[in-house]
């Protein structure tokens, strides 16, 4: 199909067909004679008149291929020590029934299902059968609180609710069925039945009337085929942290996801039918659903779920094991986790321990890639390691080395160049492109390729006002950066609030929000500061109101929780900081760009409409330690 340069030209300078020949990889019940929809500019549509079903593309049709005995799914658990594996057959079996059990619910096209579960088969085939049906999945990453569960059944307003009884972190055992009880009672919206899968670690009791067995109801179930769907129905909703409080529902539909998947598995992964992927994720974020479960199942590969961690589980050999016991092809995972095994074994004699010739690439993203684990990693696995970046609402890769394409040369700190589709540039504030190697606002010209957001669930206005008003005819990704002379792509951080913790966006606002609900606080501010495992971390400081009874440290114990009740443990703020006074312009506006860069190690830039330079000066203090707040 030609050299990188000329697939990526020709995307950009003919989308329509560029797309329409891409969208050959997918079986259409009808196939799209329009290949893009311009005409309610600046939202486009893909392959509008197209009817397909996701799950069919991703089952069904390897079956029919003669595929039906290759392994579609493999169960890695590296707590229980439990292995299983599921043949396309299989998986396509289980699927059709647990779709079955969804239907006996009243679950048709269009109706909503949220998935609030940890790793394990049953959450595939959840979301899997969601799809089978025409419905619309909203997987809920199984560590947030019951607070935000509720958040996101009240806007998703599911019919249904597929759970389980606890999700097992490292020795811990989480109880997942009190915190949806909770979530439930918290909601106004009342699902008509939710599906608990018992799992022997903690076994939950049932609500009568609404709880139902998972297995019983599968025992009961009657197998249903596959429901042609538009291709641009909703496949399924993904929250992700806004900069307010409340989270964005990201549409993604299933025509354009299909094509999109298909694309990047074979010319960007490098990965195809019986291989072998190993993305170490979680469902519940947009990496899950991409490179775990649809990516990898419409690519006709063979995907593994891991249910463990980088490090302790039993250690930090954990992934090389799983590469080594499955022939795994490429691995998948976040920065932070290759911070954290060289960490416990900066040495790399864990990686020595395990044969990983199948091993011919390593990918990272999910937040920026520093040159030190770049190198690290390159140097004990000696394989390729490609960064690649993109975001929740774009579905899939932005920018990144095309490794079944043109391999190109790597920089490090750089995810490389645009993917075909995306004509990525970087802007002033007043919208116009920059010199190559000045920094700016990252931004895409639109129309975005096929796969990415195709709005905000429930709000086309916010979709609108968040992404697309700042730069007329572009997305605004949010994150700040430069395009050097060779047209790679360097992604500095975001430019908004929400910080990456471990591969993890959260919304510094929200946890904001849960500070000053306390009590006894004044005013607060949430900043990300770098970390050398996580990435970043956040950081509160918060102004107490005058005559606070309690202590300085009792108040800090009680919103440290506070945040971990409404967010949930995966926020990490774990420090929190009294001070006398928030450095803001005469405006009112709280300089927290001002404090970030201080507790990173700079001097701050300081604004000349500074309301009181000297609240400055105690925070550089407070900041860089010198003195406790």
């Amino acid at each position: 199909m030609g050299t990188y340069a000329e697939q990526h030209r020709n995307s950009l300078s003919d989308p329509e067909g560029y797309w329409g020949r891409q969208a050959e990889r997918v079986e259409w019940d009808t196939k799209p004679t329009r290949v893009l929809d311009r005409s309610r500019d600046p939202i486009f549509r893909w392959f509008p008149d197209g009817v397909l079903n996701t799950c069919h593309n991703a089952l069904d049709r390897h079956v029919a291929a003669g595929r039906g005995e290759q392994a579609a799914l493999i169960h890695h658990s590296a707590i229980t020590g439990a292995r299983e594996t599921f043949t396309y057959t299989a998986l396509r079996d289980r699927v059709a029934k647990l779709a079955g059990a969804l239907r006996a619910l009243g679950v048709e096209a269009g109706d909503r299902v949220v998935i609030y579960m940890p790793m394990i088969p049953e959450a595939v085939m959840a979301m899997l059968a969601t799809a089978r049906l025409g419905a619309v999945h909203s997987v809920v990453f199984g560590g947030f609180a019951p607070a935000e569960l509720a958040v996101r059944i009240d806007d998703a307003r599911p019919k249904v609710v597929l759970s389980a009884s606890c999700g097992l972190e490292g020795q811990r055992i989480i109880e997942y069925k009190p915190m949806l009880d909770r979530a439930l009672d918290l909601a106004e919206h009342k699902p008509e039945a939710c599906m608990i899968v018992q799992r022997e670690q903690a076994v939950a009791d049932l609500t009568e009337g609404r709880d139902l067995d998972f297995a019983h109801a599968m025992d009961e179930a009657v197998p249903v085929d596959p429901v042609p769907v538009a291709a641009t129905d909703p496949l399924y909703i993904l929250y992700t942290s806004g900069t307010t409080g409340k989270p964005k529902g990201v549409v993604r539909d299933n025509g354009g996801h299909a094509v999109a998947m298909c694309f990047a598995m074979e010319e960007i992964y490098d990965v195809g039918p019986g291989q072998v992927l190993f993305t170490a994720s979680d469902v519940g974020w947009v990496v899950g659903h991409s490179f775990i479960v649809y990516g990898p199942l419409l690519a006709g590969a063979t995907t593994v779920l891991f249910e463990g961690k980088p490090v302790g589980t039993p250690d930090a050999g954990a992934f090389w094991r799983v590469v080594s016991e499955h022939g795994v092809r490429a691995l998948f995972t976040a920065p932070t986790a290759m911070r954290a095994i060289r960490k416990v074994d900066p040495g790399g004699e864990l990686v020595g321990e395990y044969d990983l010739s199948s091993l011919k690439t390593l990918f990272l993203a999910g937040e920026r890639l520093d040159p030190d684990t770049y190198e690290w990693a390159a140097d004990k696995l000696a394989v390729p390691v490609i960064d690649n970046w993109w975001q929740t609402e774009t579905g899939w890769p932005i920018a990144s080395n095309m490794r079944g394409m043109e391999p190109m040369p790597v920089k490090p700190g750089s995810p490389t160049v645009p993917v075909p589709g995306y004509d990525v540039r970087v802007l002033d504030p007043e919208g116009a492109d920059v010199p190559a190697g000045s920094e700016g606002a990252i931004a895409i010209r639109l129309p975005m390729p096929p796969g990415t957001l195709a709005g905000i669930w429930g709000d086309e206005d916010r979709y609108v006002r968040s992404y697309l008003d700042t730069y007329p005819g572009f997305y605004l990704t949010g994150d700040g950066g430069y395009i050097d002379e060779d047209g790679y792509v360097f992604v500095m951080g975001r430019t908004d609030d929400v910080i990456n913790v471990a591969g993890h966006r959260l919304s510094t606002g929200s946890m904001e929000q849960v500070l000053a609900s306390h009590p006894a606080v004044a005013e607060s501010a949430v900043i990300g500061v770098a970390d050398a495992l996580k990435g970043q971390i956040p950081r509160g400081f918060v102004v107490l109101k005058s005559g606070v009874d309690s202590s300085a440290d009792e108040v800090i114990a009680e919103l440290v929780q506070a945040v971990r009740d409404e967010i949930g443990a995966v926020a990490a703020l774990r420090r929190i900081d009294v001070v006398d006074a928030l450095p803001k312009t005469r405006s009112g506006k709280i300089l927290r760009k001002t404090m970030r860069e201080i507790a990173d190690g700079g001097q701050g830039s300081v604004p000349s409409t500074i309301e009181d330079p000297q609240v400055i000066e105690n925070l550089r203090g407070v900041l860089s330690g010198q003195r406790e707040s």
